[in-house]
């Protein structure tokens, strides 16, 4: 599967521009991730693109968040397909496995609370945060308390990334195509 045939898929499933621009943030988190592990940056890339591209047409249903994809899709890959069902593990009680499954969960989490740090800044720009200010925002719960924080700090125990790395890793990504996400 090539890039642009997930583009295709991502926009012929969600219609929502902030949806599309979280799964952009987590599309480029994941190349981050997949350089820092040596791993391939498309496979890891396009999996955080359309790791939501169910997302509106499982609304209210949260247990189909994750595999609804693939029953209108039947073209994506196995390893991508996994991951992507894994990465709502709570409610689709398809488990994590690989590093790309863990992967997908924990920056799902933080892509959103790093989005919410930077409209809090007084230019609404990426460029403007620091890994201390999003360390600091992610140990207040009640700020972008829809963020799984549990899921975040697994990215010591299931990626074997300390946190503060994690964090770098996915602002400098998003910092790259902050023009994209309008941030």
């Amino acid at each position: 599967m090539t890039r642009d045939q997930a583009w295709e898929i991502l926009n012929k499933h969600l219609k929502n521009d902030k949806l599309i621009k979280h799964c952009l943030a987590a599309e480029a988190t994941m190349r981050g991730l997949a350089r820092y592990f040596g791993e391939d940056q498309e496979v890891w890339g396009i999996t955080g693109l359309l790791h939501d591209a169910d997302y509106e047409k499982s609304k209210g249903h949260p247990e189909k968040h994750g595999l609804l994809l693939f029953e209108l899709e039947k073209d994506i890959p196995d390893d991508i397909k996994h991951a992507i069902q894994s990465h709502n593990y709570d409610d689709t009680n398809v488990m994590p496995e690989t590093k790309m499954d863990w992967a997908i969960t924990c920056c799902d989490q933080l892509t959103g609370l790093i989005v919410a740090c930077a409209l809090v800044t007084p230019n609404r720009k990426l460029s403007e945060l620091t890994n201390d200010f999003i360390i600091k925002k992610l140990k207040e719960v009640k700020f972008a308390a829809g963020a799984d924080r549990s899921k975040i700090y697994m990215c010591e125990e299931k990626l074997g990334i300390p946190l503060i790395e994690f964090v770098t890793i996915a602002l400098t990504s998003m910092q790259e195509i902050s023009d994209q996400l309008g941030l």
